[in-house]
């Protein structure tokens, strides 16, 4: 049997497609970080853990007969689900009549299953002892100016990116905000005749997202290349097969992913 025990269900190949086109669209739709943070995998879902260098520090050390490597730890690559039903008596139902399947709870359930990945690239989760980029120690943290008036926004990132730069941390920039930062950035900027987010696309080479995972008042701009930052990914988001539980099908959205923080200095928060 497979690991998403599909075979389990009499459920139909083409239904199996329906659900997952549904599934995989919906999460595309809702996520952000995977828009900008390179793809470590799918490395498959029996692997468990990988490790987390920190960038220029790592290095073999010799002790008494025994090498072991410093500035590196291993970390379990978590799962991240969300169960959902389909009533059995709906499935029959579209059937006889020809008519396509609801799949509503197959929707809700990818897009609470990708709302859950990006708050954990944006926050981890601090009880299990993951970072995630808001929260790791040792990132860069900026005041934010207000936003919503003037040039601050530009003037804040491209402070953000000098920063990076002093450090000397170059390549693909990214920035990700919160829906009511964005939406101020919906402005024309005195003199230019442009608007504020246009210009600062232009910056970044077009690379500014919008979350609703960031909650409100946040934003982070990172430079995302793979030496400084990633998400590894084992199971890749899927549907498995649960069970049928009075006579109703029930299934779970479900994926293992860990985002891997190399390079603090690559992370500039906005407070």
């Amino acid at each position: 049997m497979s690991y998403l025990s599909r075979e389990s269900s009499a459920l139909s190949a083409e239904l199996w497609r329906k659900i997952d086109t549904a599934v995989l669209e919906s999460a595309r739709k809702t996520l952000t970080g995977r828009r900008f943070l390179p793809v470590f995998g799918p490395l498959g879902v029996g692997v468990e853990s990988i490790s987390i260098d920190s960038a220029g520090q790592v290095g073999e050390v010799a002790n008494n007969g025994f090498i072991t490597t410093k500035a590196r730890k291993y970390m379990e690559i978590p799962a991240l689900y969300q169960d959902f039903t389909l009533a059995a008596r709906d499935l029959e139902n579209s059937a006889r009549l020809g008519y396509q399947a609801d799949l509503t709870g197959a929707v809700h359930a990818a897009q609470a299953c990708a709302r859950m990945e990006d708050k954990f690239i944006y926050f981890g989760n601090g009880d299990l002892g993951y970072e995630g980029l808001l929260t790791a120690s040792g990132i860069q943290k900026r005041k934010r100016s207000e936003w919503k008036t003037g040039e601050n926004a530009f003037t804040d990132i491209a402070a953000g990116i000098e920063s990076m730069a002093a450090k000397e941390i170059y390549g693909t920039y990214a920035l990700s905000l919160s829906p009511d930062l964005y939406l101020d950035l919906q402005r024309i900027q005195p003199g230019t005749g442009l608007l504020e987010i246009d210009r600062i696309k232009k910056m970044l080479d077009g690379k500014v997202y919008q979350s609703a995972a960031l909650g409100s008042g946040k934003a982070v701009l990172v430079c995302s290349e793979p030496a400084n930052m990633d998400l590894v990914i084992g199971q890749d988001l899927a549907v498995a097969y649960l069970e049928q539980k009075e006579l109703n099908h029930c299934f779970r959205v479900l994926e293992t992913v860990l985002p891997r923080i190399k390079n603090k200095n690559a992370v500039v928060a906005f407070e």
